[in-house]
């Protein structure tokens, strides 16, 4: 079955587009001749979708998004498509994750009621008439319903793609957010511990696009952070932050390191090579904190496989080489999965799940009290 997912990350630099070949089910799913394309996201769009996600707005703002964003989604599969060296197969389905605007995992207080919630828009019929084919979207939502924070999604997917039955592997991907999947070796799904370590890319992103007036969205080679020395005092103040010693499940995104968080960094008028070394040695050091305080109890890590934009930053992964000597730090193209497309594959293979009756979350990484089916299946347009 040729499957297509996509997703704009929160960091909202791209959307991203995989095309996959899977077959079979369970633990003999097949996930084969995946392609890659990333879809430049529109630079006025990308700035309403950050409002949106930073400050209260409309309803009719959400509204207008919410389609804008599922028509731009629905013409990225259908480049995506067009670049495909498989344009004789017929896309057969679209798995979107949508663009996440809010993000409350944990309940708060509504009406005399306790309400968790998540919000991912990016409007799935107009992907379904864009491309002819059926689409799941909304797939944190039944997660949630569950009494689970409907993230992370991923790990059931991790699963499927990179246990051994030798050796002890961490998937870890690097998107706006860091987050883990532990696999211990020769074990069932649910021994998978896995969680949102906190910042990945985001903080690094919003410092280097304030730094440079909007002309540089990420900090390309590691090359500010490298001019610089983290500042110690601040590192440790932001390390006491109280999510870092929570205890898995758990999740986070830019409600928590967003606009506010970096803000408050840049009130500290520090140097911008500092800000931004501080920042990279946030993310590598609460991975590393994830790690020792969660996974390391139960099991010690042969592999480390490393995807999302954060591979690509030699401040990040070389400090994560050095702490983890005994330890092959790799990307997830070695074992088959190309790292920029990691996510969007994840999300083909969901949405494949979904549309075959199957449950997808793992209540092991999301707390959810069952297994459910993820999802909200578009059917073909008539």
């Amino acid at each position: 079955m040729l499957v297509a997912g996509v997703l704009s990350g929160t960091s909202v630099d791209a959307i991203d587009v995989a095309l996959v070949d899977i077959n079979g089910a369970g633990l003999d799913l097949t996930v084969e001749n995946a392609e890659y394309h990333a879809i430049a996201f529109p630079d006025e769009l990308r700035e309403a979708v950050l409002a949106a996600s930073s400050a209260p707005v409309g309803a009719d703002r959400i509204s207008q998004l919410n389609f804008l964003l599922g028509r731009l989604f629905g013409e990225a599969v259908q480049e995506g498509c067009r670049r495909s060296c498989r344009t004789r197969l017929k896309l057969e389905l679209v798995g979107s994750h949508g663009q996440t605007i809010y993000h409350q995992p944990l309940p708060s207080s509504l009406c005399d009621r306790q309400v968790a919630s998540t919000l991912q828009i990016g409007e799935a019929a107009c992907i379904a008439e864009a491309v002819g084919a059926p689409v799941v979207a909304d797939f944190r939502a039944a997660d949630i319903a569950a009494g689970g924070q409907g993230a992370p999604l991923v790990p059931y997917v991790d699963y499927l793609l990179f246990r051994h039955a030798e050796r002890n592997r961490v998937a870890l991907n690097i998107g706006g957010i860091a987050n883990v999947t532990a696999l211990p070796a020769a074990r069932e799904a649910e021994s998978v511990i896995a969680f949102d370590t906190g910042p990945g890319n985001m903080v690094i992103d919003e410092l280097v696009a304030w730094i440079s007036g909007g002309a540089q969205r990420f900090d390309r080679d590691g090359a500010i952070a490298a001019r610089g020395l983290a500042d110690e005092e601040l590192l440790a103040e932001l390390l006491q932050d109280p999510y870092f010693s929570q205890p898995a499940p758990k999740s986070t995104g830019r409600e928590r390191y967003g606009a506010d968080f970096v803000s408050r960094l840049l009130e500290r008028g520090l140097r911008s090579e500092v800000l931004v070394a501080t920042a990279t040695r946030l993310t590598v050091d609460s991975i590393l904190l994830g790690l020792e305080r969660f996974v390391r109890p139960v099991m010690e890590i042969d592999d480390l496989i490393v995807s999302g934009g954060g591979w690509h930053n030699p401040s990040i992964i070389e400090p994560l080489r050095q702490a983890l000597p005994q330890t092959r730090v790799a990307s997830s193209a070695e074992f088959g999965v190309d790292g920029d497309a990691k996510e969007a594959v994840a999300f083909a293979v969901l949405a494949y799940e979904t549309y075959h009756g199957r449950p997808s979350n793992l209540s092991s990484a999301t707390g959810a009290r069952r297994p459910v089916i993820l999802g909200k299946i578009v059917p073909r347009p008539a």
